[in-house]
């Protein structure tokens, strides 16, 4: 496989050079033009075996990077376990408030889902139902810290950094279709659907029947809509209301059954 033709673009992409509409519009090329897959494929196996290579070269260079690996390991878990602290003291603080929303959100719930006359919402945050992802356990801090301190900044709003966070996460470590959905969930509520998309469709594979593969087609829908294409928002779906396993179900198939997303 000659690399010389893609080199340069392979290694821009893979040292993080490019920007948001850079990477998208590249990532989009890899799904799309298979010389440029296998290109990506070779320069990936190329680079894997001159970091075996590298790390054999001496046991100094060897003992340094188990060094700097145990210190970002250390970094992480002490900042994970201090955010985690800081999120248990203001649980402990608004418990009786979150007892208050949890009864509101009930009452939004069956206003919401109750038989009304009045036109529906057409808008897609009054169907959609978030994933709040797995929960930040003493055990996931222990074994994965950087996979926790990404969930627990996506658990507390903040975005950017959960994204910033989970590009340092390993796919060896977590999955890549977990770290897949999790991108496309965070895309999706900072209001990028159509970036959203991208992550979503490869982690939702019409042939894939595990959990994370049918939330991940409820929330590829919901990222056409809030693109407001809702033609394949449509279909999408309808596909997961007709899937009797799919935890997204009902919400799905309530969305439908509005007719929101008909054709005006």
């Amino acid at each position: 496989m000659d690399l010389r033709p893609h080199f340069e673009e392979l290694e821009r992409f893979a040292d993080g050079q490019m920007d948001a509409a850079e990477q998208e519009a590249f990532e989009l090329r890899l799904e799309q033009n298979e010389a440029l897959t296998d290109a990506h494929a070779a320069y990936e196996q190329l680079t894997a075996d001159l970091r075996w290579a590298a790390g054999h070269d001496t046991l100094r260079l060897r003992l340094q990077a188990l060094d700097e690996r145990m210190n970002q390991r250390g970094t992480a878990l002490a900042r994970a376990q201090s955010l985690v602290r800081r999120r248990q003291r203001r649980g402990a603080v608004w418990g009786t408030v979150g007892v208050l929303l949890l009864l509101a959100a009930g009452v939004a719930a069956w206003f919401f889902s109750r038989p009304s006359p009045a036109r529906p919402a057409r808008n897609w945050q009054a169907y959609y139902q978030p994933d709040p992802g797995p929960a930040v356990t003493p055990a996931l801090l222990h074994s994965r810290p950087l996979f926790a301190e990404a969930l627990d900044q996506y658990q507390a709003g903040h975005y950017p950094a959960a994204l910033h966070s989970l590009g340092r996460v390993s796919p060896a470590n977590v999955g890549a279709d977990t770290l897949l959905y999790l991108r496309g969930l965070i895309l999706l509520r900072q209001n990028q659907g159509d970036a959203a998309q991208l992550y979503l469709r490869r982690a939702s594979d019409e042939n894939d029947t595990t959990e994370l593969a049918r939330r991940a087609r409820y929330h590829l829908g919901m990222a056409h809509w809030q693109a407001q294409e809702l033609a394949p928002a449509l279909s999408t779906l309808r596909a997961v209301a007709a899937d009797s396993l799919n935890p997204y179900r009902a919400t799905a198939r309530r969305a439908v059954a509005a007719g929101v997303l008909e054709a005006r």
